[in-house]
């Protein structure tokens, strides 16, 4: 099978299911479910990659590395956003649009993210479509060191975050324990690194450097767009001593905190 062929399945896929997700979202009115879908749509593409392209030893193990990761992120969002009605970001939009919203939405959120999710999802592909080399090889060694250390980051930062919120005595404050003492943001670094990972995986396949596109993509969309950026400004508007967290914490790559911490 060729990239062409593979890619053109995947894209059908990826748009059969956004237009899905967008018609069950009329009928809930709640577009916020198209951030829980994110993870998945991952997870769908390497099931669409795997069987198209048949099953090798490093096909599996992207297929395994991507459904892992998605599937619990998906859990994640899912257990994070229930009971809490459609996310801030989409309830403007809907005030701003009105009754256009609907058909609004179909692009700049669904079709939008459904491009997304097929540009960021290019390692992914190539990994699976690429028969070279044929073992698996010290790139992927390599890819699967950075997949892990970067889904530790995401898993424990969200674990840790999730268990802080859970004390009424923390309503209101800054989290900044843990690995939050040297990211701001170790959920997000830790997904743009674990993309790294695959990305690398993609690379030492034969013809895979354009795999970097996916996790150049990504990790700007995290650092730069959707993820760091509206966080920060959301924060520090509504948590006070936020900017001194700011002033002594790195905004995503782990570092040590820059002065020493209050006691």
């Amino acid at each position: 099978m060729t990239f062409s062929h593979l890619a053109t399945q995947t894209a059908a896929v990826i748009g059969a299911a956004m237009l899905l997700l967008w018609l069950v979202s009329l009928r809930v009115r709640d577009a916020s479910i198209a951030d829980i879908f994110w993870p998945l749509g991952f997870v769908l593409v390497a099931i669409v990659s795997l069987r198209a392209a048949g099953y090798a030893p490093r096909k599996v193990l992207v297929g395994v590395l991507v459904g892992v990761w998605g599937l619990r992120l998906a859990v994640h969002l899912f257990l994070r956003n229930r009971g809490h009605g459609e996310d801030p970001r989409y309830r403007a939009m809907r005030r701003r649009w009105g009754n256009r919203f609907g058909l609004i939405s179909l692009f700049t959120v669904f079709g939008f993210q459904g491009a997304l999710m097929w540009v960021v999802s290019l390692p992914v592909q190539l990994a699976m479509l690429r028969p070279l080399p044929a073992r698996i090889a010290w790139t992927d060694t390599l890819g699967t060191a950075l997949w892990l250390c970067g889904f530790c980051f995401e898993a424990v930062g969200d674990l840790q975050l999730t268990r802080f919120k859970s004390e009424p005595a923390h309503d209101g404050r800054v989290m900044e324990r843990g690995l939050w003492r040297y990211t701001r943001h170790p959920n997000y670094f830790g997904d743009a690194l674990l993309w790294w990972g695959i990305g690398t995986i993609a690379a030492g396949t034969s013809g895979g450097l354009i795999a970097v596109v996916g996790p150049v993509l990504m990790t700007f969309l995290l650092a730069r767009v959707s993820g760091v950026p509206l966080l920060e400004r959301r924060m520090s508007r509504t948590r006070p001593g936020y900017a001194d967290y700011v002033a002594r914490t790195s905004a995503f790559v782990p570092m040590p905190p820059r002065v020493k911490e209050r006691t």
